[in-house]
């Protein structure tokens, strides 16, 4: 399509927009995937690793297109299709995904352009000047997502192909047969693994939130994690360039500390442990809760790189409603909801570790002396005493724990 010609006061106008987006582009990311995830079936909204992949290109996306247009206004803007589209083309043809990407796309082109007519209505104030800015932006933008679109669609169709052959793909598609319950013999998954379902296992998700991930390192994280378990490998399927799943085998599971331990070493990697179970159902059950930690380690504050599913099985079930879930908590701690972080820790952990003073003032390297004396001044902020309500007050603590 020829470009309008546009008056320098448009070009400059769109140099302002693209500046806005440029120097703070999260609030426009965050429109953008809020649409997209609402569009989006629960099955692929829950995909922690789809839902990453595609704020990556998206937000590739958003930056490529304000830099074109900060650079020429209103001018034709290449497709993106850079290693975050192929990233996203990856996990897409991998996970059987075949509609989603037109689906993603539009949400998010309709999304962009909410949010930059908003932006165009604070910048320009004059009607003929709005009118030109934004009949070049959308001839500029929905072009730019209809080219994209069409290349992430070339991408697929080429890791389709790749994937009809090849180890990886028959053990990427073997475990997701597994894990969707879909119908497949035990000895024939085996065989296609090479990973006996016989016993106890243990899942583990694997990622990065680097710019560019770091696979090697990723491969180390599942070799820690056999070396915690004490097995000699893990089994191991890349779900994308971001992000492995992982199984150990072994009844004791992994020693979480000393895996901790060694991610600590390795940069930029976070996990998210399951629990561990038997045989082929435990196999499935064990990946489906590592990828319930992954959601809520995504969620938590700070800068945390692992948790497990058994840390979280009682806040993931507790927290469906969060309104009834703050209401409990405010109810159950009184003034302590509000208190010293210190004095909440110190109870939470006592409780953990079965109302043992001596035992939770080690794991918190203090005094007992000092332990006892957070715990009595705990329990005075409570609107009831701690005795026939310890089960009640621990789920409150760990949930004001998790989700502050």
């Amino acid at each position: 399509m020829t470009p309008a010609v546009l008056s320098e006061e448009v070009k400059r106008l769109i140099r302002s927009g693209a500046e806005r987006l440029i120097d703070d582009p999260e609030p426009f990311i965050d429109g953008m995937m809020e649409a997209i995830t609402a569009a989006l079936e629960p099955g692929a909204a829950d995909d922690a690793i789809l839902v990453d992949a595609l704020r990556r290109a998206n937000r590739s996306n958003a930056m490529l297109w304000a830099r074109a247009n900060l650079s020429d206004p209103g001018a034709p803007v290449p497709p993106d299709l850079g290693p975050e589209a192929e990233e996203l083309a990856r996990y897409l043809a991998r996970r059987g995904f075949d509609d989603l990407a037109v689906l993603a796309f539009s949400a998010g082109q309709t999304a962009a352009w909410r949010l930059w007519m908003s932006l165009a209505f604070e910048l320009a104030t004059d009607q003929a000047l709005l009118h030109d800015f934004l009949d070049a932006s959308a001839r500029s933008l929905f072009d730019f997502v209809e080219a994209t679109l069409a290349g992430v669609a070339v991408l697929i169709d080429r890791e389709r192909d790749k994937l009809r052959s090849g180890v990886h793909a028959e053990r990427l598609a073997t475990v997701s047969m597994i894990v969707e319950g879909q119908p497949i013999g035990r000895e024939r998954a085996e065989r296609r693994l090479g990973y006996s379902l016989l016993g106890a296992h243990t899942a583990a998700v694997l990622w990065s939130s680097a710019d560019d991930p770091d696979l090697p390192a990723l491969r180390a994280a599942a070799e820690a994690l056999a070396q915690s378990a004490g097995a000699e490998r893990a089994l191991t399927v890349q779900a994308s360039s971001a992000s492995i799943w992982a199984w150990v085998p072994g009844a004791e599971g992994p020693s979480i500390p000393d895996f901790v331990s060694a991610l600590d070493e390795i940069t930029d990697v976070r996990a998210a442990v399951g629990p561990t179970l038997r045989d082929m159902d435990g196999f499935r059950r064990s990946h489906l809760d590592a990828l319930v930690a992954q959601r809520e380690l995504q969620t938590l504050p700070g800068d945390r790189r692992s948790v497990t599913y058994d840390e979280l099985q009682v806040v993931a079930l507790a927290i469906h409603d969060e309104e009834r879930a703050r209401e409990f908590v405010a109810r159950t701690l009184g003034a302590l909801a509000d208190a010293d972080p210190q004095l909440r820790e110190a109870l939470r952990v006592y409780l953990r570790e079965q109302s043992n003073a001596t035992r939770a003032a080690a794991v918190l390297f203090m005094h007992r002396n000092t332990m006892l004396a957070r715990l009595a001044k705990a329990e005075e902020l409570m609107p009831a005493p701690l005795a026939g309500r310890t089960l009640e007050v621990a789920l409150a603590l760990e949930l004001i724990h998790w989700h502050p």
